[in-house]
């Protein structure tokens, strides 16, 4: 590691550190949001409350963890359609009164792992199912990061494509290439040249910038004033919950390879779910996305060999600040797409290697038949858009992609016997 978990880096290196951790979040953490907005054709979550949920979430994390892992939570991709599929049952009140369950629900396992131990949770999520899960997280961002060049489109604009190379081999060639300050800050490099390239090519509106105020408060939504439980809804999202806890222990084994530590027994799996739990409770409470750990955050330690965890608290509090900022935010929100989808290819691509990584450093079998029945299972329903429908009279329940690959694949794994010798 350049910076290990408690080293500090120099002022200006730890600022611009954080602004590219910042950075190479937020095209995620915001992107959750626009995604609903523009499916549903309403406001249900807000750009900037996701912002600083994230940041809040990302400190509860480290305070439960007592700084002993350099993660950072940000808005979930696996809750997207299943908030779409419960505001069309529900309302935005029965959104976030089930994403408040659903950090109830990490507390509840911290809580159990902290009597009983990780024994049954290893034998619930082995690697072979941590790997392939990573793998459908991962590869299941792909598209996104081609929309965002508009590579899935007919006819594709040269200059998507241009600014998307830009960001792409600039990323690349620093964090392969470069020395000193630079080998350390790749994906900020990446997204500063390629926005400048955006800005020369007309590509960028700065009049919401000009229009925005130095200071804004954002637009929190307090579901519990108009509370609203709904049980369809409920049971359409709480059961992500398993994906996102796989997730959970897939980013923290992947992390803890990288920087040479075991996350899960130091601080301890009831200590990481606990602040992820609280993050995700405490975020549904103001109208803000669900907290997962991200893959994201873990790409750029593994990139930049950078860990440390006064890096993460800075990037969490620029995170709050620029939520505030008009300006900052207008500008941030003013970024051309491809110079995210340029980014993000490494991004993405490296959480879907980091599911490989965890197959072969746990040493999974697949010579196995059982292995490779479990493994293929998950990645096709995972990766196909599956979906299991469930009725009983006016309860309707549906389990879709990722959730359906999870929980196919463990119960394949309980059930299918070991190969005898």
């Amino acid at each position: 590691m350049i910076y290990d978990l408690r080293d500090k880096p120099p002022i200006v290196e730890w600022i611009l550190l954080s602004l590219q951790r910042l950075c190479a979040i937020f095209g995620a953490t915001i992107l959750v949001p626009i995604v609903v907005n523009t499916t549903v054709g309403e406001a249900v979550l807000s750009v900037p409350v996701a912002l600083i949920t994230s940041g809040i979430g990302t400190i509860i994390y480290v305070i439960c963890t007592k700084g002993k892992s350099p993660v950072y939570l940000g808005s979930s991709f696996a809750f997207i359609a299943p908030m779409i599929a419960g505001f069309a049952l529900g309302g935005k009140s029965s959104i976030f009164s089930a994403l408040m369950v659903v950090g109830l629900v990490y507390v509840a396992i911290s809580l159990i792992i902290r009597v009983t131990g990780n024994n049954w949770i290893n034998k619930l999520l082995p690697p072979v199912i941590v790997g392939p899960m990573i793998m459908v997280i991962g590869l299941c961002l792909a598209p996104t990061a081609i929309q965002e060049i508009g590579l899935d489109q007919a006819v594709v604009s040269w200059k998507n494509i241009v600014v998307a190379l830009v960001a792409f081999l600039t990323t690349a060639v620093i964090a392969i290439r470069g020395r000193g300050v630079l080998k350390v800050i790749p994906f900020l490099i990446g997204i500063i040249v390629s926005y400048i390239v955006a800005a020369f090519l007309g590509m960028v509106d700065f009049s919401g910038f000009y229009a925005a105020h130095l200071f804004e408060v954002p637009g929190f939504y307090m579901p519990f004033v108009n509370y609203d439980f709904n049980p369809v809804a409920l049971l359409t999202i709480v059961p992500i919950a398993i994906v996102t806890i796989v997730e959970h222990i897939g980013d923290h084994k992947v992390l803890g390879e990288i920087i040479d530590r075991d996350l899960i027994e130091d601080p301890g799996l009831n200590w990481t779910l606990l602040g992820d739990g609280l993050a995700t409770f405490v975020a549904a409470l103001f109208g803000g996305p669900a907290n997962t750990t991200y893959g994201e955050n873990t790409s750029v330690v593994g990139l930049t060999r950078v860990a440390s965890i006064y890096v993460i608290v800075l990037t969490a509090i620029f995170a709050v600040i620029f939520a505030f900022s008009g300006h900052l935010t207008a500008l941030l929100a003013a970024m051309p797409n491809p110079v995210i989808g340029g980014v993000a290819i490494l991004l993405y691509g490296f959480i879907a290697v980091n599911g490989v990584k965890i197959l072969i450093q746990e040493d999974v079998d697949f010579n196995n038949n059982k292995n490779i029945v479990v493994a293929a299972t998950m990645l096709v329903l995972g990766l196909g858009g599956a979906t299991l429908s469930i009725a009983s009279g006016d309860l309707s329940v549906s389990i879709s992609g990722m959730a359906l690959a999870a929980i196919v694949g463990v119960i394949l794994n309980l059930i299918i016997p070991e190969r005898e010798e």
